[in-house]
């Protein structure tokens, strides 16, 4: 269902993105995050099923701003590969690829667009919510760096996914995410730092399911 596409960013930076396509009418646009692991087969997985759910889904190769191509896996030596790669990526840069996937998803008759971010990706997508224009819904998975920017202020609803037992991620700084934004959606897993991908040791399926579940109803709600 997914094929590579190449988008170009508002500063003309050009880029590499997977583009999965409904079986017919768009419910809406999603712009899928990647985690520090690269545009790698778990994302366009991941994207793909959001097509099968009825959305025209693109996730930018966000790696491409430094090194073109990057497939990490889940190994101690990918971990410590994908920190390096993401340290050399500017936030502000990366949600600038954010934005042209939007508006390549407004082109192509998406009225709706939300953003989904899963670990880094899930921290892109809530500053995305605060500084891009035209989005509709944000949905952030374990988004680590989003307690550094609670002093931003989202330009749509956001729903938030975080596991308890996170080690990256402290439920102290979960709680001061429910306390800044008590409007937001903010659910918590019995589970580790990416419980929704399939191919880490740290897969939870029924958070996993449980994640999903409320994500394709956050979405209905405010994205169509």
């Amino acid at each position: 269902m997914g094929h590579p596409i190449e988008l170009q960013a508002a500063d003309g930076h050009k880029f590499q993105a997977w583009r999965s396509d409904p079986p017919g009418k768009p419910k809406a646009g999603l712009v899928i995050l990647q985690e520090i692991f690269g545009l790698n087969e778990h994302i366009r997985k991941t994207t793909d099923s959001y097509g099968y759910d009825g959305y025209l889904a693109i996730a930018p190769a966000l790696f491409d701003r430094v090194t073109p191509g990057i497939e990490l896996g889940y190994g101690e030596e990918d971990i410590a590969k994908g920190r390096d790669i993401r340290g050399k990526v500017p936030n502000d840069k990366a949600v600038t690829d954010v934005a042209a996937c939007a508006l390549a998803l407004q082109r192509a008759g998406c009225t709706k667009i939300a953003v989904i971010g899963y670990c880094w990706g899930g921290t892109l997508a809530w500053l995305a919510a605060t500084r891009v224009t035209g989005l509709d819904a944000c949905v952030s998975y374990y988004g680590g760096g989003v307690v550094q920017h609670l002093n931003e202020t989202a330009r749509c609803p956001v729903l938030f996914h975080f596991g308890e037992t996170d080690h990256s991620i402290p439920m102290s700084d979960v709680e001061k995410v429910g306390r800044a934004l008590p409007d937001a959606d903010l659910f918590v897993y019995p589970a580790g730092h990416g419980f929704s991908c399939e191919a880490r040791g740290a897969y939870d399926k029924p958070s996993a399911d449980k994640a999903r579940e409320r994500t394709k109803e956050f979405l209905r709600r405010y994205a169509g």
